[in-house]
């Protein structure tokens, strides 16, 4: 069994203490250059990220201080929750293998808070990953913590807070690893976040909704739009001839987008943080809280285009789905302040998923050896005696309790959850596989998104799922960690046990989560029952349970969802 991994704008150097992770033959060095993206040192991109990372001896450290304050991102002046002031806040960069410090301050009037890294492992860092009531207490006004985790991955993700609807209202921001690539280009334009934008706050949102998730005025690209003649596109300047890396991600609410550049094709590299056998694309849907890495060759006419986020009205509402943009402006276009007068590529409005069509680079089999499966269903209820909404996943409405997260529970060899909590126990071996179904009744799409790894998915259709699961092991299937349960339909997915901790399951539709519709898994709880410093508890982590308990005993604090 693997060791855990030990805790560790401003970055700083240090020398770590030697990685915890399985070390492979030495490789003959090389260079990651425009001609050899494959290549990253004595690592390349057939090396096993999953048990072999490499030792950089650097940590870097991030402050974010998440504001109350008004912005006007699309020219719509509204109240915020925002990291450093900014939407999205600043974007952490580090590169594989590297510690990451994120020292979070709680500046918010009224709100508790707890900041979630999408997508990455956190192995053996579960105390790490950022969720209230689950892994942590919530951060009281005025405090900070500092979150520790190692970039045992590489790619394109994103942070955001995970209390209740903050991030709805703009507390998310990129995360960029710089690692190897599927195929090779020149220059890297960075991170771009799509996503819908309501002018109203989420929370007053939540409150008023008795169905579907309410249309939202407009949609941000990397932050900013227009709306109603106010605002500003985001654009980027590119030069003829060369291959630029795009990192999109879908950072939103409720929308499920398909994402495309005028004229230009996307070779996609890789989809959340799994590379994979590149393919060529006019667009992609993308889910939310999904991400792909594209490289895009710069070979049309000098001009500028439209960069284009739609969201699908098959599945989403959304007032100004159709002008949702941003521009591609060539260096030698004749003029490079004009507005595109570029079409877009001609789609079918449907919330389609990449997902079974992707080959991960890295081949990783399912294994054969089940210690859990089972059906999970998802369905829709009203709440009894109100006008509110529920979901239940496994027959259950989530909520999490703040001030006594099963965390803290494992802490205490407590395995007596509240049903509330909804908890599917996993016990076993490293070596073993959970199996699950997951069932939805109702004609609604939902983006399920798993912390702690990546799902293997081995299906996916409409309807009910009536094959054998047997049939999976030893196969190579697509690898993720948000993939789309189809309307109506099924999503049959597989991951090894092989990092303890208690781990969410959940719609990253926020109204749908904020609704109930997730459930956790404790992993493994017999190793790590009364020794959860094996996973990075620690006295700092206790102090934020301390004083939350001491924060709620003077202040009325209204859970009006399921706190996650």
């Amino acid at each position: 069994m693997p060791g855990p991994f030990k805790l560790g704008r401003f970055f700083s150097a240090v020398l770590l203490l030697s990685s915890t992770l399985a070390v492979a033959e030495v490789r003959a060095a090389c260079n990651n250059t425009a001609t050899a993206r494959s290549c990253w040192g004595d690592y390349d991109i057939t090396t096993d990220y999953y048990t072999d990372v490499p030792d950089t001896g650097v940590t870097r450290t991030y402050y974010l201080s998440l504001n109350n304050v008004t912005l006007a991102p699309d020219g719509y002046s509204r109240y915020v929750m925002a990291f450093n002031d900014t939407i999205p806040g600043p974007t952490i960069t580090a590169d594989w293998g590297d510690t990451v410090e994120v020292i979070v301050t709680n500046n918010l009037e009224n709100n508790g808070t707890a900041l979630h890294f999408h997508g990455l492992r956190q192995n053996y860092t579960n105390a790490q990953d950022g969720v209230p009531g689950v892994t942590q207490c919530p951060l009281v006004p005025g405090a900070s913590y500092k979150y520790t985790w190692r970039a045992t991955q590489y790619g394109t993700t994103w942070y955001h807070s995970h209390f209740s609807l903050q991030f709805g209202n703009g507390a998310y921001g990129a995360i960029v690893i710089n690692g190897p690539t599927t195929a090779n280009y020149d220059y890297d334009l960075g991170p771009i976040t799509i996503g819908d934008w309501a002018h109203e706050d989420a929370f007053y949102l939540f409150s008023v909704n008795t169905g579907a998730p309410p249309a939202a005025e407009n949609g941000l690209i990397n932050g900013t739009n227009k709306y109603d003649g106010s605002g500003s596109y985001f654009s980027t300047t590119v030069e003829s001839g060369y291959r630029y890396k795009l990192r999109i991600i879908n950072s939103g609410v409720y929308a499920h987008m398909k994402f495309m550049i005028d004229d230009h094709t996307m070779e996609v590299v890789a989809a959340d943080l799994v590379p994979i056998e590149p393919y060529n694309a006019s667009y992609i849907d993308i889910g939310l809280g999904q991400r792909y890495d594209v490289i895009i060759t710069m070979n049309q006419t000098a001009d500028n285009y439209w960069i284009r986020a739609i969201p699908q009205v098959t599945c989403t509402n959304n007032a100004n789905y159709a002008y949702i943009l941003g521009i591609l402006r060539y260096s030698s276009a004749s003029n490079t302040s004009a507005d595109p007068t570029s079409s877009g590529y001609t789609y079918t409005d449907a919330c389609d998923d990449e997902t079974m069509s992707l080959t991960p680079y890295l081949s990783k089999v399912v294994g054969s050896t089940s210690t859990a499966s089972g059906t999970l269903p998802v369905a829709f209820s009203p709440a009894s005696g109100s006008t509110a909404q529920h979901w239940k996943m496994n027959g259950t409405n989530m909520i999490a309790d703040w001030a006594d997260p099963s965390l803290l529970m494992i802490e205490e060899k407590n395995s007596s959850y509240p049903s509330s909590y909804n908890v599917v126990s996993i016990n076993g071996t490293a070596d073993d596989w959970a199996y699950f179904v997951i069932e939805a009744s109702n004609a609604v799409d939902h983006p399920m998104h798993i912390h702690g790894h990546d799902f293997w998915v081995l299906a996916r259709g409409t309807g009910t799922f009536s094959g054998s699961l047997s049939t999976y092991a030893g196969t190579n299937t697509p690898r993720r960690d948000v993939v789309m349960l189809p309307a109506s339909g099924y999503l049959v997915v597989a991951f090894p046990i092989d990092n303890p901790g208690a781990w969410l399951i959940h719609c990253h539709i926020a109204f749908h989560v904020s609704e109930g519709l997730s459930l956790q898994f404790v992993e493994r709880y017999d190793d790590i029952a009364g020794n959860t410093a094996a996973i990075g508890v620690d006295s700092t982590w206790n102090s934020t349970c301390t004083a939350w308990d001491s924060y709620i005993s003077s202040t009325t604090i209204d859970q009006d969802d399921s706190g996650i």
